[in-house]
């Protein structure tokens, strides 16, 4: 008999109906993401794309590639604002950068569906490959793990599931409650809701018992809010730089002061006085500031922190450098033959990569774990850290990002690392957000985004290691080894209908 696959029509309208679908479907899935954060729509629509993928054999890797199309183009549309930094020099690649970005990486959603539709129980199939391509896209050319659907928990209840699991285990969430309709229907839908009830209850658990207290030592987060297409003029380099030093000098000096990524406008390599005046407004007390710095004919992107009368106690060289923007692959040759520079490097044509992750202990105030900008998105990258650090510290340069999305999508990441590894996480950006996150990852203080301002503070307490800083994402792995072996299950068959009893003498056949 036909099957509801062979009655579906076939003419090019429906074909670009159904992929209009898809794109449409992977939009509405984007706004879940920060800072919009409508889960309540991202989720339905995850089901809807689901659902249409299953219905067709043919063509589904068409399907997965607009839906992702749809959702990067909604969700990653602040990737235009590098280019409008300098728009008269680059203004003319931004189209071309969300069609490159958002298709590039819709091809990882097309070949989870490609693959999941030639499996013989594809909605389960769908579930375990979509989960292994999010999984995939954090390494693949450097990685890229933004806008992943689990993400659309982030601020809710449920996304304490990543201190166990990590924002794997919240994709895998998601999709598993995604699916569970379009597998079972109606009681697959009651199913997903007391599912999705549970894992809320147990974060509320998780999040109700008061933390320990912190390090006695207080903090000054100081936000300069230099306009990006302003921040390397020369002309503006001490109007910037006095924006720091006055807002460091205000009141009551603090035990430790910290600045954010590229916010000094010199090199202490070239003007090694700049490092006096610094700890000079912070009436000796050590400030942690993001600077450019030199080694060997080598230029980073560094933290340094300093005290005294200017000399330094501790550095990190940034080592997860952003593709395009702190480096270009095969940078010398790019810049010898053509004149090509990354984006973000002030010095020399690219930036290089630090020797790794690093914790810095820092005296009363504990043992830090630096993150500079990008770095604190890979959740892989935090595991890796040499020791277990009292807090984390991300200082950073939204302004690249722009005023709507990116830097809210940002900040929402960073909470997830605090979440996974039990760890207050301090952020200190150049526009915003500046921000203090407890070991759950709740905001708990904040400075206006786009303002000049300082944020005087604490540390908040440190929890015990979580499960996620144990095993990692080994768990979500398994999990999907065995959604896997359960998707390559063929459906039993019906037994074959049987002759009727002969009628006079003839077999009457069905």
């Amino acid at each position: 008999m036909p099957t509801r696959t062979d009655t579906l029509p076939a003419s090019g309208q429906a074909r670009w109906l159904r992929l209009a679908t898809a794109f449409g479907l992977g939009a509405v899935v984007a706004i879940g993401q920060a800072p919009w954060g409508a889960w309540w729509a991202a989720l339905p629509a995850l089901s809807g794309l689901i659902w249409l993928l299953s219905q067709r054999k043919a063509g589904a890797f068409w399907l997965g590639l607009a839906a992702g199309t749809g959702h990067f183009a909604v969700a990653l549309s602040w990737i235009v604002e590098p280019f409008l930094v300098d728009a008269t020099a680059n203004g003319w690649m931004a189209p071309f950068a969300v069609v490159l970005m958002s298709g590039g990486l819709a091809l990882f959603w097309g070949a989870a569906a490609g693959i999941a539709a030639r499996l013989p129980q594809p909605t389960l199939g769908f579930v375990a490959t979509f989960t292994a391509t999010e999984a995939l896209r954090g390494v693949v050319l450097t990685g890229f793990p933004w806008a992943m659907v689990g993400h659309i928990w982030i601020g809710t209840p449920v996304d304490q599931l990543a201190a166990v699991a990590g924002p794997l285990g919240l994709t895998l969430l998601t999709l598993t409650l995604a699916a569970m309709p379009v597998l079972w229907r109606f009681a697959g839908g009651i199913a997903a809701v007391m599912l999705l009830v549970g894992v809320a209850g147990l974060g509320l658990w998780r999040l109700a018992p008061p933390l320990p207290p912190g390090p006695d030592g207080t903090l000054r987060l100081v936000q300069p809010n230099a306009e990006q297409a302003l921040k390397w003029d020369a002309d503006l380099a001490e109007v910037f730089l006095g924006r720091l030093l006055s807002l460091t000098a205000e009141g009551t000096p603090a035990d430790l002061t910290i600045w954010p990524e590229t916010a000094v406008p010199y090199m202490l390599e070239y003007a090694p006085s700049v490092a006096g005046m610094i700890t000079d407004a912070s009436g000796g007390r050590p400030v942690a500031v993001g600077i450019q710095s030199e080694a060997e004919g080598r230029f980073y992107n560094s933290l340094r922190v300093l005290e005294g009368d200017g000399r330094e106690i501790a550095s990190y060289q940034k080592h997860q450098l952003v593709p395009f923007g702190e480096y270009m692959p095969l940078g010398d040759l790019a810049y010898r033959w053509f004149g090509i520079t990354a984006f973000a490097a002030q010095v020399g044509n690219s930036y290089s990569a630090g020797p790794g992750p690093r914790v810095l202990d820092l005296g009363e105030m504990g043992k830090v774990l630096p993150l500079i900008c990008y770095e604190a998105v890979f959740p892989r990258l935090v595991n890796a850290a040499p020791e277990r650090a009292d807090w984390m510290l991300q200082i950073t340069n939204d302004a690249w990002f722009g005023l709507w999305t990116g830097p809210f999508q940002h900040l929402a990441q960073a909470r997830l690392r605090a979440v996974e590894q039990g760890l207050p996480l301090i952020r200190v950006a150049n526009t915003g957000v500046t921000a203090v996150i407890d070991a759950r990852g709740r905001v708990v203080e904040e400075l206006p985004f786009g303002t000049m301002a300082a944020l005087d503070t604490r540390v908040p307490g440190a929890l015990p290691p979580t499960p996620y800083t144990w095993w990692g994402d080994v768990p979500v792995w398994l999990l999907l080894t065995f959604l896997a072996a359960l998707a390559f299950r063929r459906p039993s068959r019906p037994a074959p209908p049987t002759a009727s009893p002969p009628i006079d003498g003839f077999v009457t056949r069905v």
